[in-house]
C-alpha cells in the first residue's frame, strides 16, 4: 500500500482499510533493506515514528484528522529536527541535536505527518550529486553506480524507491528539481518567502527554499499547502492568505483542459549543451502540452546565460558568512589539538569541512573582500536584476515556461568530482528561478536507452505555485511517466 501516491494514501487512512502504524512500520522495514544500496538516509527514528503514526491513527479514528494524516515522510538534514540529529551531511555537525523544529517541520507535524528520518545530502547543500556527504555518497534506485542529483538526493531517492510517500528538500541552485529530474519524481521550488527558512541551516540566505518532494504533483500540493504560510521569526518570509494548491487540480476540464494557457519556449534552453535524448523527451512533452490545448510561445531570456557565474558568485559569498558560526566554540566539532584559539578556529574548520564547503567558502571570502567587492559581489547582484527582469518581461507574453530541468539524465558516481565547473553545470536550467525567487517544479517526462529518468521544468511567476502545479497535474493526467518505479532489483525491495 505504501507505493500509493498521498491522496491515494489519505483515502485509505480515512477509510480505515490501513493504518498509519502499519505504513509507518512497512516504510521502516523498506528503509533498512534499502540503506546499505542507497544510503539515502543519516538518521532514522524507528521508536519517534511509531509513536506519531499511533497519534496520528488515534486522531484519525476520532475523525479529527487532515489530508496528510498519517503520512510518513522524511526530512533533508537540512531542517531543524527537535531531539534529533541535524548534521547537514558535515562531520561538523555529525553529533548535533537539533533544539527546536524547523517551520515547515512545524507545519507538517501540525498537519499529522510521520517523521521516519532524516535524508542524507551534499554537505551543507553545497553540491549537484549527493557525493559530498561525510556519510557517504547517495546511490540512485535507476541504477546504483549513477548519481541521484544534489544536493536535496537523499530526500529524491527515497521518494523515488518508495521508501516513503514523501520528503522535503532545499533548493537553492536546483536542488530538489535536480534530483527530481535525476529519479523520476516531481519535486517543486515554491516562491522565495513561501514557505518560512526559520530553522533551515543557511547555505545562501537569499536563495535557499524549502520545499517538497512527491510522486505526483497532487502530492506536492498537498504537502506545499501545510509547509507555506507567514512565519514573524524569518523576516522574508511573506504575509499571504492560505492557499489551496490542489484546488485548480480537482476542477473537472474538456478534452482541452490547458485551453488559453500560454506556454514559453525560451531559445536559451533548447540548443547546444542539452543531450539529444533529454531534448527529445522534452520536445515530445512539449507536443503533449499542445495537445491539450496549449499554445506555444518563442521566447528570449538573454541574460539567463549568465545565472551560473552569477549564482558561483553570490551563493559562496553568503556562504562564507553563514558557515562562519561554525567556529568549533558554540556548537559541533571541534579539533582536540590546538595551541590557542586562532590555532582552534583553523583546525576545527579543516578537519570539519570538506573539500567542496571549503572551496565556496575560500571563493565567497574572495569575492567579498576588500577591492574585489565591487568587481564581483556587486556585478552580480546588478546581473541578477537583469535576469529577473528578463523573466517578468517574459510573463508578459506567456503564462509558463517550459524546458528541460537539466541539461543530461544521471552521471555515474565520481565522473565529475575532479571538475567542479562541469559539476556546476549541472545546474544551468535551475539557478534562475532561485535567483529570481520565482516558483518551478520538475516532473517526469521520459527515460533515456539507458533507463534513467529525464525530467521536465515548469517555471510560473512568483505566487503562480497553483498554475504550474496544475499545468503539472494535466499532463500527469495524459502520460504515465510519473507511474515509472526503478528496477525492482535496485529499488525497495533490495537487501
Amino acid at each position: 500500500m505504501i507505493d500509493g501516491t498521498i491522496a491515494e494514501l489519505a483515502q485509505a487512512l480515512h477509510a480505515r482499510r490501513i493504518s498509519s502504524e502499519e505504513l509507518t512500520s512497512e516504510a521502516l522495514a523498506r528503509i533498512e533493506r534499502a540503506q546499505s544500496r542507497f544510503n539515502a538516509f543519516i538518521t532514522i527514528d524507528r521508536d519517534g515514528a511509531l509513536a506519531a503514526a499511533r497519534a496520528a491513527d488515534a486522531a484519525l479514528r476520532k475523525g479529527d484528522g487532515g489530508p496528510l494524516t498519517g503520512i510518513p515522510l522524511a526530512h533533508k538534514d537540512v531542517l531543524m529536527t527537535a531531539g534529533l540529529n541535524t548534521t547537514c551531511g558535515s562531520r561538523m555537525l555529525a553529533d548535533f541535536v537539533a533544539p527546536y523544529d524547523a517551520f515547515v517541520v512545524e507545519q507538517l507535524r501540525k498537519a499529522g505527518t510521520v517523521l521516519v528520518g532524516k535524508t542524507n545530502m551534499d554537505e551543507f547543500a553545497m553540491g549537484s550529486s549527493s557525493e559530498t556527504s561525510w556519510f557517504g555518497p547517495v546511490r540512485n534506485p535507476w541504477d546504483p553506480a549513477y548519481v541521484p542529483g544534489g544536493s536535496s538526493g537523499g530526500s529524491a531517492v527515497a521518494v523515488a524507491a518508495r521508501l516513503v510517500p514523501a520528503a522535503t528538500g532545499t533548493d537553492t541552485g536546483g536542488s530538489i528539481r535536480q534530483p527530481a529530474a535525476l529519479t523520476g519524481i516531481c519535486g517543486l521550488k515554491p516562491t522565495y518567502g513561501a514557505c518560512s527558512r526559520y530553522g533551515l541551516v543557511a547555505f545562501a540566505s537569499s536563495l535557499d527554499h524549502p520545499g517538497p518532494f512527491g510522486r505526483t504533483a497532487e502530492d506536492c500540493a498537498l504537502l506545499l499547502r501545510a509547509m507555506a504560510g507567514h512565519d514573524p521569526r524569518d523576516s522574508t518570509s511573506i504575509d499571504r492568505p492560505p492557499e489551496d494548491y490542489a484546488q485548480l487540480l480537482r476542477e473537472p476540464r474538456a478534452a482541452k483542459v490547458l485551453e488559453g494557457l500560454r506556454i514559453g519556449l525560451p531559445k536559451e534552453f533548447h540548443g547546444e549543451g542539452v543531450d539529444a535524448e533529454v531534448a527529445a523527451a522534452v520536445e515530445a512533452a512539449i507536443a503533449e502540452l499542445q495537445k491539450l490545448g496549449a499554445t506555444l510561445k518563442t521566447i528570449s531570456l538573454p541574460a539567463v546565460k549568465y545565472s551560473v557565474p552569477v549564482y558561483y558568485v553570490i551563493a559562496p559569498a553568503e556562504a562564507s558568512s553563514n558557515l562562519s558560526r561554525f567556529d568549533g566554540v558554540r556548537y559541533g566539532h571541534r579539533a582536540n589539538d590546538f595551541k590557542d584559539l586562532l590555532d582552534m578556529y583553523k583546525k576545527t574548520r579543516a578537519e570539519g569541512f570538506g573539500a567542496e564547503v571549503k572551496r565556496r567558502i575560500l571563493t565567497g571570502t574572495y569575492v567579498l573582500s576588500h577591492g574585489y567587492y565591487d568587481a564581483y559581489y556587486l556585478k552580480a547582484q546588478q546581473v541578477r536584476r537583469l535576469i529577473a527582469d528578463d523573466f517578468r518581461r517574459a510573463y508578459g507574453e506567456c503564462d509558463v515556461i517550459v524546458g528541460p530541468t537539466a541539461p543530461s539524465a544521471a552521471f555515474k558516481i565520481g565522473a565529475k568530482t575532479d571538475d567542479p565547473v562541469q559539476m556546476y553545470l549541472n545546474d544551468i536550467f535551475t539557478i534562475a528561478a532561485d535567483l529570481t525567487g520565482a516558483p518551478a517544479i520538475s516532473i517526469p517526462c521520459g527515460v533515456t536507452r539507458d533507463g534513467l529518468p529525464i525530467g521536465l521544468q515548469i517555471q510560473g511567476n512568483h505566487f503562480d505555485e497553483a498554475r504550474i502545479l496544475d499545468v503539472a497535474h494535466r499532463y500527469q493526467q495524459a502520460t504515465d511517466w510519473h507511474q515509472r518505479v526503478p528496477p525492482i532489483e535496485h529499488a525497495s525491495k533490495s537487501s
